[in-house]
């Protein structure tokens, strides 16, 4: 049966009404879940009213797990303006109105992440010239990143101290800053924000140096054991004396991994770049150890090896504004064949391919040199003598020598604030310009206590003397006692039992 006109016509008014009933519930729906979204909770506590504007430079967050209010604050530390997580902490807490006894977040509740600032954070290197006369400590990477490290910063900024060397990638392989590549490994980062912790010393006045052990990578020779040294009588990756740590100095990806990360850190702000572990191993079983070079370049020594990889490094580097410095063995003064066999460290050539040469010069190390039993006790002797051999191979290079020195006991029984002293004025006195101080420990207590009177009589401590006034105390001191032929070996210069105390 066919609806007549009539009866449908009064069906359309009832439609209609459902229709619009049914679109405004589609709107106020669309509306709400656009309110929850724009009030970054995830849709908790979600409202049809618009979202109060956040406080400047602060985010919302919502927890999706129980968590801890300081897990939270190191999560976003790295985004927040802050150098430490504690202080972060407490922000979140004043925030929030977090009692102090509530150590945790339950799932959905939402906090407010104050004093975050835009990333990535720019920070520019201070260029200087290589003649800057620059006075530092050494810091590991996990010390830098902490509060004690910032307490440490902060002390020898206000003794005099116008540097810091830190680590951005330690012998052991391990990185401090959050590099991504294809060889970095995964341990936690230490310094979670390179920009924003070089700014800090900038903040201070202090000049950043960022400190890379090159070739003596461990993470690398083990997790990545086709990049190490190989053995040419088993084909496994070389030991050095029953140790897997040394990559192959001469292989392409190794070198290019370690420009790669210097490039990167130069270019988050860091003033400049030092390279350590610049050699091939020293110790162990050397007739056995086969390295790339030997096929792909089979008329190269060792040092031709350093000294193109330098040329590669420093071409990459300068543009970036930053200085260029080496760490090198302080016995490589004396450039004996059999030394310069075993690393490579060709100081003559080195020196063309950086601003900066810093031989560690520590007398607890001259094991048996001159007929000193003890050499820990003679730094006039030892750093007179070292730095007299490298003022005189380096002469016309324009390379600065800039020394590392001895801040730790070990091996000398007359460790005090006046021992500081004597390395700087020796050092000083025999061409040195500023002086870099090594304890594993971050120990600095003795030259705390030395830099006020240094900086009292800076004319005897610091600058740079002209040659015509060079005091004749070295040569006084030298002519004690014979100099011998030196005996020992390059590797008794740095044995791993003296690891916890120098480098």
């Amino acid at each position: 049966m066919q609806s007549s006109p009539a009866r449908l016509l009064r069906f359309i008014p009832a439609v209609a009404l459902i229709c619009a009933l049914a679109s405004g519930c589609s709107v106020s729906k669309a509306a709400t879940q656009a309110a929850g979204a724009d009030n970054g909770t995830n849709g908790v506590a979600a409202s049809a009213a618009p979202a109060a504007p956040l406080p400047a430079n602060t985010l919302s967050f919502t927890a999706n797990k129980t968590e801890t209010v300081n897990g939270i604050a190191h999560r976003y530390l790295s985004q927040s303006s802050l150098m430490l997580a504690s202080e972060l902490e407490t922000q979140i807490r004043d925030a929030n109105h977090l009692p102090a006894k509530q150590l945790y977040v339950k799932k959905g509740q939402v906090l407010l992440i104050p004093n975050i600032e835009a990333q990535p954070v720019v920070e520019h290197s201070v260029a200087v010239p290589k003649e800057t006369e620059l006075r530092a400590i050494y810091l590991t990477g996990s010390m830098a990143g902490s509060a004690n490290g910032l307490r440490i910063i902060k002390h020898w900024h206000d003794v005099g101290g116008n540097a810091v060397v830190f680590d951005i990638k330690d012998s052991d392989g391990s990185l401090s800053v959050p590099f991504d590549h294809p060889l970095a490994p995964h341990n936690r980062r230490a310094i979670p924000n390179l920009p924003k912790f070089v700014r800090y010393l900038h903040s201070m006045n202090l000049h950043a140096i960022a400190r890379i052990a090159l070739f003596r990578d461990e993470h690398i020779a083990r997790d990545h054991s086709d990049l190490a040294v190989r053995s040419r009588s088993t084909g496994q990756p070389w030991r050095e004396n029953g140790k897997l740590v040394w990559t192959d100095t001469s292989n392409p990806k190794v070198q290019e991994y370690n420009i790669a990360l210097a490039t990167w850190v130069a270019k988050s702000g860091a003033d400049e770049i030092q390279f350590d572990y610049v050699r091939f191993p020293a110790e162990g079983n050397q007739a056995d150890a086969k390295f790339h070079f030997q096929t792909a370049h089979p008329e190269w020594k060792r040092s031709d090896v350093i000294a193109d990889f330098l040329d590669h490094a420093y071409q990459q580097l300068h543009p970036e504004g930053v200085l260029v410095s080496l760490d090198v063995f302080g016995i490589m003064a004396w450039q004996r064949n059999v030394d310069l066999a075993h690393t490579g460290q060709d100081i003559v050539r080195m020196a063309k391919y950086c601003d900066v040469l810093s031989p560690m010069i520590y007398p607890s190390h001259f094991f048996g040199m001159d007929g000193y039993a003890k050499p820990g006790d003679a730094p006039e002797h030892f750093i007179g003598t070292s730095m007299d051999h490298f003022e005189t191979i380096t002469a016309g290079s324009g390379v600065v020598l800039r020394p590392w020195l001895q801040a730790f006991a070990w091996r000398t029984k007359t460790y005090s604030p006046d021992y500081i002293m004597r390395q700087v004025s020796t050092s000083r006195d025999r061409g040195g310009l500023g002086f870099l101080f090594w304890n594993a420990r971050n120990d600095y207590s003795k030259p705390y206590l030395a830099m006020p009177t240094m900086s009292e009589h800076a004319d005897k401590y610091f600058g740079k003397r002209p040659p015509s006034e060079l005091a004749p105390a070295i040569e006084t001191a030298s002519a004690r006692r014979p100099h011998g032929k030196a005996t020992i070996r390059l590797a008794k210069a740095k044995q791993t039992a003296v690891t916890p105390i120098a480098k």
